[in-house]
């Protein structure tokens, strides 16, 4: 619980949720949407209740568009928002039980240090300090509550993991899983794959059959209006004539006339499409609307001029067989498809030690691939492989098999021949670097072990039911 929360405030979101610095309040209000009782409550950490006005008090300091949360309710964003109050209100519970405290000149000093508020001299400016609140529609004592509270989770943070110090042993050993230089023998398997000029047609015919309606295409019939100064008040100029005849075009489109209609009563170009579906040369504004099929009618603007849809029809065909782009892309998907079968055969025989080196060799001399060495010299050195591959490869033993890629896509086996680790010295300059990287993951562990305790110490409830309800006041 803790390590989230602790990775939460290291994100973009966390400048939102616990940053310093406090944005302007949306100021929602529930009115009396909801009633007293356990059904005001949308959680409780072990007798202590976080009530739907708290949720409330949070979005509006949060600065999150309520459009945003109701457009991202299916995602569940609700009940991040709420899991994000819950960690707030356990650190507060925390820091109050541990009597962690910040001094009010402890408080002055934090705020005088922060550079926002100095001046060309580089010292605390009142008035920029008082321009920034009232520039943020918040008080002093709002803005200083917020501080304390960033100030006291740092607290309580370093009361957790401050003056860890790495052990020689711990250093040593992180230096060696991360500096250790691993020599490899590797293939590409591009050369193993089956090619696309000898999938048959006979595999592709069987392929639309089996799965004829999974490979539908969608087509649409629709009518569009592009719509101009020019060929709507017959000027070039964008005008206030233009843009109330636009609005006069939106008001008819409420009150249900059609396109047919507009076009007839502003004297425009209606352009009709039939079983229309879109191609790297489709016209960029049919291809826009073929895109936005899912809405009916709509008026959008295309920059230099708006566009008027309404889509009459949209049926689901199955291509013609004979059709030559339609078996490229059948062709396409079974190309990946065999391709994705033959890595997955062999990870599974990795995965179960199945995978041998006759394996290794007999996939060389089939495909007459060649065998490539290297040496990769750190867990960052990623001059062949990705950052996870080089992750994955520095956690596997010596004369062990993995699959890796590269950062364009390319499949690999890889075997490690060996392992050279060396010790690291203290009079090193790399000796700082490692003791800091080991302290950081023995910090790690106290805080997965802290988190053990705090689940055993906090029993945090979710009220499911006043979340739903909470949904339905965005919907």
């Amino acid at each position: 619980m803790l390590n989230k929360i602790r990775n939460f405030a290291k994100t973009k979101l966390a400048g939102v949720f616990v940053g310093i610095l406090i944005i302007p309040f949306v100021l929602w209000g529930m009115g009396g949407v909801f009633s007293g009782g356990n059904t005001n409550n949308v959680a409780k950490i072990n007798n202590e209740n976080i009530s739907t006005q708290d949720l409330m008090n949070f979005l509006n300091t949060s600065n999150i568009d309520k459009n945003t949360i109701r457009d991202n309710l299916e995602n569940k964003v609700l009940e991040q928002l709420v899991s994000t109050l819950v960690s707030e209100k356990l650190l507060e519970m925390e820091i109050k039980d541990l009597n962690l405290v910040i001094s009010e000149k402890s408080l002055a000093n934090n705020i005088k240090k922060n550079p926002n508020f100095f001046d060309d001299n580089n010292n605390f400016s009142r008035i920029k300090y008082e321009k920034f609140l009232l520039s943020n529609n918040i008080t002093a004592a709002e803005f200083e509550l917020r501080v304390k509270k960033n100030e006291l989770q740092k607290k309580l943070f370093y009361y957790i993991g401050g003056g860890i110090n790495s052990p020689f042993f711990i250093t040593n050993k992180t230096f060696k899983e991360q500096k250790s230089k691993i020599n490899l023998d590797y293939i590409n398997l591009n050369n193993a794959y089956v090619k696309k000029n000898n999938i048959s047609d006979e595999d592709i015919d069987k392929f639309i059959n089996e799965n004829s309606e999974d490979l539908k295409e969608e087509f649409i019939s629709f009518s569009y209006l592009k719509i101009t100064p020019k060929n709507l008040i017959g000027i070039d100029d964008y005008n206030h004539d233009f843009f109330n005849k636009i609005d006069e075009i939106e008001n008819e489109m409420s009150n249900g006339v059609t396109i047919k209609d507009v076009a007839t009563n502003f004297n425009l170009k209606l352009i009709k499409k039939e079983n229309y579906i879109k191609n790297s040369e489709s016209d960029p504004v049919e291809k826009k609307i073929y895109e936005m099929k899912d809405t009916e009618i709509q008026l959008f603007d295309e920059g230099n001029f708006y566009v008027l849809y309404e889509i009459s029809d949209v049926n689901k065909f199955l291509p013609k067989k004979n059709d030559k782009k339609f078996r490229n892309r059948v062709t396409e998907i079974l190309f990946e498809r065999k391709k994705y079968d033959f890595n997955r055969k062999i990870l599974n025989e990795i995965s179960n030690k199945k995978f041998t080196q006759s394996k290794f060799e007999e996939i060389i001399t089939k495909n007459s691939i060649k065998k490539e060495k290297t040496q990769i010299n750190s867990i960052e050195d990623e001059k062949i492989f990705t950052n996870n591959s080089i992750k994955l490869i520095y956690s596997m033993s010596q004369n062990s098999f993995g699959l890796v890629n590269d950062e364009n896509d390319n499949i690999y086996i890889v075997k490690i021949v060996g392992i050279n680790n060396e010790n690291i010295s203290k009079n090193s300059e790399e000796f700082k670097i490692y003791e800091n990287k080991g302290k950081n993951k023995l910090k790690d562990q106290m805080y997965s072990s802290y988190d053990n305790f705090l689940n055993e110490k906090y029993k945090v409830k979710i009220n499911q039911k006043t979340i739903e309800r909470v949904k339905n006041y965005f919907k």
